[in-house]
């Protein structure tokens, strides 16, 4: 375990309405919007009467593609829709400490030195991991050890992200935050 005091760097009182608001922003700015259906006009065909207006004894009919007709359109279709909304920098970066902060008072967030293997194989960081005595947690590392990313991208409950990866929802997903020790300053400059 690397010897930094975390305490000082996240110190931040948490916020929970805050956090639940960005949290459920980012989600939200996550969503596709893409479900659709077809409305009466959206539906091909139907674009003569059906039958004359009398005569017939049926009810009255102007087009077969009515929604109360099979193969006709759906009455309250629903249509692609946009679920985005603005963050405020400020409000997610305050979010982020408050959430890091947190993590430091309950004893989740863990700092290591220097995590690294030499070769992409899981296997050698699944031996990293366990050396940690660490399961289902997200660990931060810098961007430019590809070799980690590449061993911890096939595992069930471990998520490995640089500094930029990290995001409101990720970090309270996992029981345990592992982060590298020489990022440190790099999560102190997102988060501040």
């Amino acid at each position: 375990m690397a010897e930094v005091n975390l305490k000082k760097i996240f110190n931040k009182k948490f916020n929970e309405s805050l956090v639940h608001q960005v949290t459920t922003d980012y989600l939200s700015n996550h969503r596709a919007g893409t479900k659709a259906q077809k409305n009466r006009s959206a539906v091909s065909g139907g674009g003569a009467k059906p039958r004359p207006q009398k005569g017939s004894g049926r009810s009255r009919a102007g087009t077969i593609r009515s929604p109360i007709w099979k193969g006709g359109g759906v009455t309250f279709a629903a249509s692609p829709k946009k679920y985005n909304k603005k963050i405020n920098k400020k409000m997610y970066k305050n979010a982020l400490n408050c959430i890091l902060s947190e993590l430091v008072r309950q004893k989740r967030l863990v700092c290591v030195d220097n995590f690294n293997v030499t070769k992409p194989k899981t296997k050698d960081f699944l031996d990293k991991i366990s050396k940690l005595k660490i399961t289902n947690s997200l660990l931060i590392i810098d961007e430019k050890k590809i070799n980690v990313f590449l061993a911890g991208r096939n595992l069930k409950n471990i998520e490995v992200v640089s500094p930029l990866g990290m995001n409101p929802y990720n970090l309270m997903r996992y029981d345990n935050v592992i982060i590298d020790s020489k990022i440190i300053d790099k999560i102190e400059g997102i988060t501040s």
